[in-house]
């Protein structure tokens, strides 16, 4: 496959959101999904699940997100962070909005907009399959776990990066 500028673009910016949502307190786990986790070669968005303990607090990952559909915007690209509860259940995505409280924002279609700072639970609108959180293709985060046929610039580009991360944290 001939990886097009706005993947290898992507790629990068997914393993620079990983290495800022890593240090996020109450994140379990990061997972590449979609477009990117196949050999689409021209994808128009960054695709992550993020697990999170239920009483994260998801402003710093939120401002994780909004950085990374931020540059990929830049690129005519977007980007969704989806969240899953520990227990596997499917909570909404990040909010993408700077402030986030009810009643600021009139176009907010969250169906408890503000209840949980930066969780947009828009589940009426997207929803993700219990089997696809249960067992993503590609775990980025706290191990690499491969479970479909990775693309080679995904292994190339972040894949193998963050495995040295992990085996050099791993040495010390």
């Amino acid at each position: 496959m001939d990886e097009s500028p706005r993947r290898r673009f992507l790629l990068g910016e997914v393993l620079r959101f990983v290495r800022s949502a890593r240090r996020c307190p109450g994140v379990t786990r990061i997972s590449l999904v979609g477009s990117l986790a196949t050999a689409k070669a021209n994808p128009k968005d960054a695709d992550v699940l993020v697990t999170v303990a239920d009483n994260a607090d998801l402003t710093p990952l939120a401002t994780a997100g909004r950085r990374l559909k931020g540059r990929a915007q830049g690129q005519s690209a977007g980007a969704d962070i989806f969240l899953a509860s520990p227990v596997g259940k499917y909570i909404g995505r990040i909010c993408s909005w700077r402030e986030c409280r009810p009643f600021i924002r009139v176009a907010c279609d969250a169906a408890h907009c503000g209840a949980r700072a930066f969780l947009h639970d828009d589940l009426q609108v997207v929803t993700l399959d219990s089997k696809l959180i249960a067992a993503p293709p590609i775990d980025l985060w706290p191990t690499v776990t491969r479970r479909a046929e990775v693309p080679a610039d995904v292994e190339s580009l972040l894949l193998r990066a963050l495995e040295n991360e992990h085996s050099t944290e791993i040495a010390f």
